[in-house]
């Protein structure tokens, strides 16, 4: 995706010079914008510019929130009630499938990389059954220390976002129709000027805003960057991206479990910001980390440390320049997570390794046809993998609120899926 940038400093600067440009951004704003700076703005999203005279000024409102009056006043009265919280959710959600034991799979060379295929479209099927007619993905709230804590089905943008920029990387049909109903949903649920929350009664936060956009960078609030003044406004005095975006008018009800700034958050961010000068001290900050060993135990979120390389590669790919000289220290750092045998864990952390080493250009250094064999023989009858912990807090190091973890089915399925085309490539040479 393009770059967010600021447009209208770019159209006030060019207007100024060239009376032509002007003329015609005035009678058509979108089809000018589109061809002068290469954008394709959504048909469906109007587009009004306003010239000001000597004599007249024109004030512009935002939109009107999405949640009413009474919406936010529960949400703010409501912020530690577990029966507001589960007006977020969902249907208390099935107990979980006992994780079928992987089987031995060994695949002829010849043959592999069409068992690999095959394994992608189950899993693409399975997908396609299980994601919301909207397009919005699903996860499972539940208590990783007491699994007698009901578990609950939640929908966050987040989610939705973080799975289809895994799934992105497939070029099947099914791939492509699913993300274009969720990149539909996220538009959807986009607050002004380009912000997601978690959960209605928590504030905005910059992890999913910064995945969101990610993923409908060709929505005007998001190519057009009317979210980046807040997000560089939301840094630490290290120049480190927080978590939560507070503003005035919304509960404050993170302070209990603090407002840290957390590595994969400011990764995230930095994928959508790119590589630029606002970035760099967070870049400075994840690079100390990595080269002297310190990833281990930093996020909140993310408590698997190759998810955090995950999001360190991925980043790498997105903000072109961002991490180049970190990668050789990437790639070594993520081999070492490697058990002697070629495995990261369980099924959900080597497909994440295996995508990292793919990021930072390592993914030769590791046996692929063992990791494909492992992936196909992980894999449900019904073409999905085991739910397993994706993200969230398994302790209460960060606070008095913890102990909650995140995954499913469908999010386990959308980075094997991940995997398996990032090594389906290099079967295929």
């Amino acid at each position: 995706m393009k770059k967010p940038f600021d447009l209208s400093n770019a159209l006030a600067k060019r207007a100024g010079k060239d009376s032509n440009f002007r003329e015609r951004l005035v009678r058509n704003p979108k089809d000018t914008i589109e061809r002068e700076f290469g954008v394709t703005l959504p048909e469906e999203h109007g587009f009004h510019l306003h010239e000001e005279t000597h004599a007249e000024t024109h004030v512009v409102l935002p939109p009107r929130s999405k949640l009413s009056d009474a919406e936010r006043e529960e949400a703010r009265a409501g912020a530690t009630s577990l029966e507001f919280l589960k007006k977020t959710m969902y249907d208390p959600a099935p107990p979980i499938r006992p994780p079928m034991p992987e089987r031995a799979t060994a695949i002829a060379s010849e043959t592999l990389l069409e068992a690999a295929r095959e394994s992608i479209r189950r899993g693409l099927r399975f997908l396609e059954s299980t994601i919301g007619q909207d397009g919005a993905w699903h996860c499972i709230r539940f208590n990783v220390a007491d699994p007698d804590i009901p578990r609950h089905f939640e929908r966050p943008p987040f989610i939705s976002a973080l799975c289809v920029l895994a799934l992105e990387s497939s070029n099947e049909p099914r791939a492509k129709a699913i993300c274009s109903a969720t990149k539909a949903y996220l538009a959807e649920t986009i607050e002004y000027p380009g912000f997601w929350r978690y959960y209605l009664h928590l504030p905005h936060d910059l992890d999913s805003s910064a995945l969101c956009s990610l993923v409908i960078g060709a929505h005007p609030w998001v190519l057009l960057g009317m979210n980046v003044p807040r997000i560089l406004a939301n840094r630490d005095e290290d120049g480190r991206f927080m978590t939560w975006v507070l503003d005035e008018d919304e509960p404050n009800v993170v302070a209990p479990f603090r407002i840290e700034a957390d590595p994969v958050v400011n990764a995230n961010v930095i994928a959508y910001l790119g590589d630029r000068p606002d970035t760099k001290n967070a870049q400075h900050w994840l690079a100390a980390l990595v080269n002297e060993g310190r990833l281990e135990g930093s996020s909140k979120w993310y408590p698997d440390t190759v998810a955090i390389y995950y999001a360190l590669a991925r980043a790498n790919v997105r903000a072109e320049g961002a991490f180049a000289e970190l990668r050789p220290v990437l790639a070594d750092r993520i081999l070492d997570l490697g058990d002697g045998k070629g495995d990261f864990g369980n099924v959900l952390q080597t497909a994440q390794a295996v995508s990292a080493l793919s990021n930072v250009g390592s993914l030769g250094r590791i046996d692929a046809k063992r990791q494909v064999e492992r992936l196909i023989g992980s894999q449900h009858d019904d073409g999905s993998w085991p739910e397993l912990l994706a993200f969230g807090d398994q302790s209460l190091k960060w606070g008095q609120f913890g102990q909650i973890g995140h995954g499913a089915e469908i999010v386990t399925s959308a980075f094997c899926i991940e995997a398996l085309e990032r090594l389906a490539g290099v079967l295929n040479g």
